[in-house]
């Protein structure tokens, strides 16, 4: 499993000259605005569900341990480096997270670079500042080489052999697979990404697939007269990424309470940790049980000419993986944050739309349904994906809660 290699890592401590660490400012604003340049980073690049959520992981993993470096707060993730006493919380989260930024995504390092000028900027120059720096780049370097042999650039092919039930590329553009091989992705968080694999889905010839069936063919289509004008208006927000969106959330709250550096960088990196896990899970479910989507299906049992609302993403259906990462943080941030009800408003940047909603539980049911409305996923799909999410966020919680 990939932190046995921590005891290794902590050795990047020596980097940074050791004294006790002080209290420090909350560093909360550099924490939320770093996590905003890490979502415009990765909305960036190509269209890749899977790897953003790595990406996001890393950064913000590192971020945690940054700022847990000085503050000498619990939990971190990988690693803890000797902080000088006044370091620049500041400086070292815009530290870590450019790192990460920019040995992740290099093609856009030029435009990370600028940020990170304006970061320091904002600093009094001098040893605060550039201790922070320190500790905020020996800590990104420890969190990439970690995930640097951690199976995500590993090439795998995958045979999309046609036949009833399972998954061929779908209309209008069949594509392969994307990342056919992310289910053995080393994850974060869990022991392997078939460690809570959901039982296969429900036969061709059962009752829940036949009612699963009936449902998606009729709200699901793009010509549907069931689904009522705000439930179009959901499918189609929910186009959007999941990290791109329930990040957001997290923001606002952080603002709104006045949060810490510290519990800031942990509510981040737990939902962006359990985030990347679930998709690790998710994807180890789609290619070992490769469930035919929604559009196939009905075209080759009883509408040739049957579209859903959305373009089906080119990947097995089930489970669901956008309601699988909603299970996930539905469950920690509400064991971080509270579950009462606390109103949060969403943009989408693919609708572009607004939503609001009372909490993570009307988000994630949300989602859950959305999948459904759009004509893109079973509701068995979605139903099972956001019960392997919450089982994934119990462990994330176990791990680093």
């Amino acid at each position: 499993m990939i932190r046995r290699r921590l005891p290794l890592l902590a050795v990047v401590a020596t980097l940074v000259p050791c004294a006790t660490a002080a209290a420090q400012p909350s560093g909360s604003s550099a924490v939320v605005e770093w996590n905003r340049i890490a979502l415009q980073t990765t909305a960036r690049a190509p269209f890749d569900p899977p790897r953003e959520t790595r990406s996001l992981a890393v950064v913000q993993a590192a971020v945690l341990d940054a700022v847990t470096s000085i503050t000498r707060a619990n939990p971190s993730y990988l690693v803890r480096v000797a902080a000088m006493h006044g370091a620049s919380l500041d400086a070292a989260v815009a530290s870590a997270a450019h790192r990460s930024l920019a040995g992740l995504y290099p093609d856009q390092r030029p435009a990370l670079d600028d940020e990170y000028a304006r970061a320091l900027a904002k600093l009094e120059p001098g040893k605060a500042r550039d201790a922070g720096a320190a500790i905020g780049d020996a800590v990104a370097s420890a969190v990439l080489a970690l995930r640097a042999h951690d199976g995500s650039d590993v090439p795998a092919s995958f045979d999309a052999s046609a036949g009833p039930g399972r998954w061929v590329p779908t209309p209008p553009g069949f594509l392969p697979a994307l990342e056919p091989g992310w289910g053995g992705v080393t994850p974060f968080l869990l022991p392997s990404g078939s460690a809570l694999r959901p039982p296969p889905p429900p036969a061709l010839t059962s009752r829940r697939y036949a009612r699963d069936l009936r449902e998606i063919a009729t709200v699901g289509a793009g010509d549907s007269a069931d689904r009522t004008p705000d439930q179009t208006a959901a499918a189609r927000f929910w186009v959007a990424t999941a990290p791109q969106l329930w990040n957001q959330a997290v923001q606002q709250i952080v603002v709104r309470r006045r949060m810490s550096g510290t519990r800031a960088a942990h509510a981040f990196a737990l939902l962006n940790l359990a985030g990347a896990d679930a998709f690790i899970a998710a994807w180890d479910a789609k290619l070992a049980y490769v469930q035919w989507r929604p559009v196939t299906a009905i075209r080759a049992t009883s509408d040739p000419d049957w579209k859903p609302l959305l373009v089906t993403p080119p990947f097995p259906d089930y489970p669901a993986a956008h309601t699988t990462f909603a299970g996930a943080a539905e469950t920690v941030l509400t064991a971080l944050l509270g579950d009462a009800p606390e109103p949060l408003t969403l943009t989408s940047p693919i609708a572009p739309a607004q939503r609001g909603y009372a909490g993570f539980r009307e988000i994630a049911d949300e989602v859950e349904n959305a999948r459904v409305w759009g004509g893109v996923h079973w509701r068995s799909s979605s139903e099972v994906g956001r019960d392997l999410g919450r089982r994934i966020g119990c462990v994330a919680l176990r791990r680093l809660g």
